[in-house]
């Protein structure tokens, strides 16, 4: 029988289809274009091979189509026969991921990797910050990620895909020593990883060294495909060292060639995140307001991202509907969050209507009530999904919340608390109390 790269069985018999199935998920796991065509080549090989269709269904998710990837996973359950065990627990997982069956999933996850730890796109889902676990609303997913990757590294030994996976959840937990080793053996023994990159990015700014992700970015993405998933979300990243290393116009132009809506490679999601976060950091550092960037974002979001979702999706649409003002949509998305998460549909529950109140009243410059909504949700930035790089907004606004309403001794003790060894804060007046 065909076997995949990691050595787990493939019910097809051609090894046309075997080869481009393998083809498919190491452009998938890696980040690189090409994927879904792929997958393609394998179901014009084997109509009947149900992984392909699950394997599609993946990269399809990913970009934002959804309609298309529940089609195609509604395909490898049809045409499901004679499957492994493994195919078959493998293509349920996915099942209860795409039909927002979080609690069963994670159940499923870990029964299915107590099996086959070695099924690399069932952790792919799993373990990124934002995926299964990460968008769980759990405080503690952190750790729980780094406990997961901890259990399964014995089956995987060197592999470049899953140590930059390692090492990334380990930055997450706060194990910036056992990270750092990980992710410079992941990234000397295959370059061409995205998930790499992007593993080193992070624990660049976790370990506040921005001259170093800036000269390591700026020369990865000068070979990865301009098409590829990833190249809008690590230019967001090499923007960010830009804004920390104050070259605003270096930073500005990242976000025209990369990051604004219309040059972004990424999703839905990505594309609203990464633009939303851009531009609201540069304004927390002291540069002026793109009005219009803002606006684009915001008819993007109502046509693109209409109803809740994703948590650090949703914090970004939240973003842009107080910064255009539009407290009757943010009402209602607030509504509609809270309305979902009264279901058990929504897992980070009441938390990010609260952070919308916040974000509301910073804008309207009533810092002391966006410090009462802020404040108290400090230790749950987690429950939202995304990395701690990303959380930082939030931390960030606070900070500039307490800076502009006076309270600079809160300011100092917010600073204090700031996890050691991140980069710094790129927020205009944080000299003062530092």
């Amino acid at each position: 029988m065909l076997a995949d790269r990691y050595g787990l069985a493939l019910s097809t018999a051609s090894a046309a289809a075997g080869q481009a199935y393998v083809e498919g998920s190491d452009l998938a796991l890696t980040l690189y274009p090409g994927a879904a065509e792929a997958y393609d080549r394998a179901l014009a090989a084997d109509p009947g091979f149900a992984l392909a269709y699950a394997g599609k269904a993946q990269v399809l998710i990913r970009q934002g189509h959804v309609a298309a990837a529940r089609e195609a996973l509604a395909m490898a359950k049809d045409v499901a026969s004679e499957l492994t065990d493994r195919e078959a627990s493998h293509i349920a997982f996915f099942g209860l991921v795409f039909g927002g069956q979080t609690d069963a999933a994670i159940a499923a996850l870990d029964a299915h990797l107590a099996k086959w730890p070695r099924d690399a796109l069932v952790i792919a889902t799993a373990a990124n910050p934002n995926g299964l676990i990460g968008g769980s609303g759990q405080l503690g997913q952190k750790h729980q990620i780094a406990v997961l990757m901890d259990r399964i590294a014995p089956h995987y030994e060197d592999d470049f895909w899953f140590l930059a996976y390692h090492a990334m959840a380990l930055s997450e937990d706060g194990q910036l020593t056992a990270a750092r080793p990980k992710i410079e053996q992941s990234v000397a023994a295959n370059a061409n990883n995205a998930h790499g990159a992007h593993g080193f990015a992070h624990i660049c700014y976790e370990s506040g060294e921005p001259e170093t992700a800036r000269a390591y970015l700026s020369s990865w993405l000068s070979s990865y495909p301009r098409d590829g998933f990833f190249h809008g979300h690590l230019s967001w990243h090499l923007s960010l060292c830009e804004i920390q290393l104050g070259d605003w116009a270096r930073a500005s132009q990242l976000y025209r060639r990369a990051i604004a809506l219309d040059r972004h490679s990424g999703g839905p999601q990505q594309k609203m995140s990464d633009g939303a976060a851009f531009l609201w950091r540069s304004e927390l550092a002291g540069y002026p307001r793109d009005a219009a960037a803002w606006r684009a974002l915001y008819d993007y979001a109502k046509d693109a991202l209409p109803r809740p979702g994703s948590g650090l999706a949703d914090l970004h649409v939240i973003l842009a509907l107080a910064v255009m003002g539009d407290q009757a949509a943010l009402d209602a998305r607030a509504r509609q969050m809270e309305d979902l998460a009264k279901e058990r549909r929504y897992p980070s529950g009441s938390y990010l209507p609260a952070l919308a109140r916040g974000f509301a009243a910073f804008e309207r410059g009533d810092f002391a009530a966006a410090i009462d909504a802020f404040a108290p949700l400090a230790a749950e930035n987690e429950r939202i999904g995304g990395s701690r790089a990303q959380h930082d907004l939030i931390e960030f606004t606070l900070l500039k919340a307490y800076l502009n309403a006076g309270r600079l001794e809160e300011a100092r003790r917010l600073l204090a608390g700031r996890r050691p060894g991140a980069s710094g804060v790129p927020v205009a007046g944080a000299t003062a109390v530092q």
